[in-house]
């Protein structure tokens, strides 16, 4: 191991090595515009689903209704706007890692991201990547990860965008962004209000949504200047500042409250040069929440966390066909808390990427990473992936890999329950894709398998308190599938989007189906367009999840399947480039389903949204 760290450390700092082969500087360049580059340089058999800026453009502001309707991904949501969950292949919320601007942003206290906590508008590239991640991305990247991304793009041109709408409930979003640059900086600011009273009606009762209100506040800032012909200074910046009243369940009343505020700053320093690209990246990760029993009065508990980051990226190209990297991390981990305190934490992790295009055909990556943790031993990983073009219409994936989730803040140190003495969760994944691409058609099919052993689990000990033990193994598998219809007729634009996944996921012990997993979801996207008129309707199926295990009878509890459906109207009323102005409408639940996608929260009646957007 020490010899792999020695050569990390040498192609870091860049020590001459003899280069077979010169790259083209400029398209080293388009690199520069995105951070996150490895979705593209080391990826070649892994599902990557990328979700452009008109499609973010037609779903709900939160992450959540984006990818419920555009993705594989189950969402427990406990009611409209409040804590949101995901589910990725079956694993669990802290299984799934949301990595922005390729820095991973899961919470180091409870090791999840809440969806509903992030604006999709704010992000120009949202990028689904499916399978085990964890030598790229780190701690739980076992089902998946979703990328979120900041563009600089550097040309001569000023660009303003904003967004009025109102809507049931009393909802209101206000969003206005900007986007300016030359050939030598680049910049981008984005705001966002949005509040709501959230008091639905809970379809099949006397019963109303009440103590739902919520606001939250959004702040985007990106900016990238040339300081010299191959050095790039970017600054990126995301502040989320949210009050949110936690919503009465159907049998029980709530006056509780929850404020959470999450400020993410990163410095990076890009040096291109024909053959190597060299990054450093510095980071402050911020997040705090408050919990109040009752909100109308002083008392409350938090929790906080404070984590610096330090990330170096040297990539270097070897030939045309061959190129490597290292990755080098340092992060310094501070918390203080309620339930626990002052706990800290240093992680250094060692990181080296293959990427080889053997032939024209075919090409394979190889990718290792070591942790060095200050609490507990971390597990070495690994992954591998090839891609085979069998024909110019259809191309065969595939990648294994080694994945893990390390003990967060609340598994180790909560008072009471915390348990020191955890192991990190280890994970096994294959996953074999096909691709059928045609000139308006794109199919895409996965199988895939996990297996996880040391599972973190939270459950009662013999004195009452609940507290995480390692017991579980657990399996899924399953089959997912991604159809993608664009046509045009004139000026009659059509595309049709559609996904539908098969899981099992499963406890080894018991050979049951976990709960809030469902065997079958799926969606639909339909968008037509012409002239100055457009629409798209939104169809989403989720099957029947189970919610509870009766250990006494073996009785399993679920909530029903259900489906939703969403529609859209959008008319140009102006367009004299650059100024075009839009009036939109939004008819969401279409159908008035009663549904819940968790026991007790029921989500909203059918609704509406008016929506003014004006680009100038």
């Amino acid at each position: 191991m020490k010899y792999i760290v020695y050569f990390l450390f040498t192609i870091s700092f860049g020590l001459p090595l003899t280069l077979i082969a010169q790259t083209d500087f400029i398209q080293r360049l388009d690199e520069v515009v995105l951070s996150d580059t490895n979705l593209k340089q080391y990826a070649s058999g892994y599902k990557i689903t990328r979700l452009n800026d008109s499609v973010i453009a037609k779903n709900a502001i939160s992450l959540t209704g984006l990818l419920a309707y555009n993705s594989h991904i189950y969402f427990k949501e406990n009611g409209f706007g409040m804590v949101s969950s995901p589910s990725f292949r079956g694993t669990n919320a802290s299984q799934t890692a949301v990595i922005w601007n390729g820095i991973n942003i899961n919470s180091q206290l409870n090791g999840q991201t809440d969806f509903n906590t992030i604006n999709a508008l704010q992000f120009n590239d949202v990028t689904i990547r499916s399978g085990g991640g964890s030598v790229q991305y780190g701690s739980g990247s076992i089902g998946g990860t979703v990328h979120l991304n900041n563009k600089l793009s550097f040309y001569n041109h000023f660009k303003n965008d904003v967004k009025l709408s109102y809507g049931s409930f009393d909802t209101k979003n206000m969003t206005y962004a900007t986007d300016f640059a030359t050939n030598k900086w680049s910049g981008n600011v984005g705001l966002s209000y949005v509040e709501s009273e959230n008091n639905y009606k809970f379809l099949g009762t006397d019963l109303k949504n009440t103590n739902g209100a919520f606001n939250n506040f959004n702040l985007n800032a990106n900016f990238g200047l040339f300081i010299s012909n191959r050095d790039v200074l970017k600054l990126y910046h995301q502040s989320f500042v949210s009050g949110r009243e936690f919503s009465s369940a159907l049998v029980a009343p709530s006056r509780s409250k929850y404020e959470d505020e999450n400020f993410r700053t990163m410095l990076e320093w890009s040096h291109l040069s024909n053959t190597t690209t060299s990054k450093l990246k510095v980071a402050h990760l911020h997040e705090l929440f408050r919990y109040f029993e009752n909100k109308d009065q002083p008392d409350y508990a938090f929790g906080k966390v404070n984590t610096l980051i330090l990330k170096h990226n040297f990539n270097m190209c070897l030939s045309e066909a061959i190129q490597v990297q290292s990755i080098l991390e340092y992060n310094y981990i501070e918390g203080d808390g309620s339930s626990f305190t002052n706990p800290n934490r240093r992680v250094f992790a060692a990181t080296a990427l293959l990427n080889h295009k053997l032939t024209e055909k075919l090409a394979y990556g190889v990718n290792l990473r070591k942790d060095v943790t200050s609490d507990f031993k971390s597990p070495f990983v690994f992954s591998l992936d090839a891609r085979y073009d069998v024909s110019k219409q259809y191309t065969l994936k595939i990648n294994a890999s080694k994945n893990f989730r390390v003990p967060t803040f609340n598994d180790l140190y909560w008072n009471p329950g915390g348990n020191l003495d955890l192991e990190p969760e280890s994970s096994y994944q294959i996953d074999i894709g096909q691709v059928f691409s045609y000139e308006f058609l794109n199919f895409k099919l996965n199988a895939f398998y996990i297996t996880t052993e040391d599972l973190i689990q939270w459950q009662p000990n013999n004195t009452g308190v609940w507290s995480p033990i390692n017991i579980s193994e657990t399996e899924n598998y399953g089959l997912e599938s991604e159809l993608t219809l664009r046509n045009q007729f004139g000026q009659h634009q059509f595309e049709l989007k559609a996904n539908y996944s098969y899981t099992v996921s499963e406890d080894t012990a018991t050979n049951k189906q976990l709960i809030y997993v469902p065997f079958h979801k799926g969606n639909v996207n339909v968008a037509y367009s012409f002239k100055s008129f457009s629409l798209f309707y939104q169809h989403l199926f989720n099957g029947e999840v189970f919610i509870t295990d009766d250990n006494l009878t073996g009785r399993l509890y679920s909530l029903n399947a259900f489906d939703v459906a969403n529609i859209g109207f959008n008319y140009k009323i102006l367009s004299t480039k650059p100024n075009t102005l839009d009036l939109g409408l939004r008819i969401i639940n279409l159908y008035n389903e009663i549904y819940q996608n968790v026991a007790s929260r029921p989500m909203p009646n059918r609704n509406f949204n008016i929506q003014i957007h004006y680009k100038f």
